[in-house]
């Protein structure tokens, strides 16, 4: 059956490392927003001490430089890992830079 309205893949193998690594990098940001709301409302309840607080802040800074080295490693940019789930709106929040 031959339609008009046929949706195809494009897939282009010069692209499919770089594609790889936007939806590896994605899945990844999006557990790295997920820590971080999760320290912030560790933060907020008063469940983590004062050394605890530091090493989850440092951990999240380093976390959040290392996506920037990855990222930019690959060609992509923060705003390329953001999925647009039509009706539901974006898989990130705003906060990917």
């Amino acid at each position: 059956m031959n339609d008009t309205n046929d949706t195809r893949v494009d897939i282009d193998p010069h692209n499919a490392g770089r594609d790889l690594a936007s939806l590896v990098l994605t899945v990844v940001e999006l557990l790295r927003q997920l820590m971080e709301r999760q320290a912030i409302r560790r933060f907020d309840t008063g469940e983590l001490t004062e050394e605890q607080e530091e090493r989850v802040g440092t951990t999240l800074m380093l976390l959040d430089e290392r996506m920037t080295e990855l990222c930019e490693l690959h060609g992509l940019r923060r705003e390329d890992l953001n999925l647009d789930l039509g009706p539901l709106g974006n898989l990130l929040s705003h906060e990917t830079r």
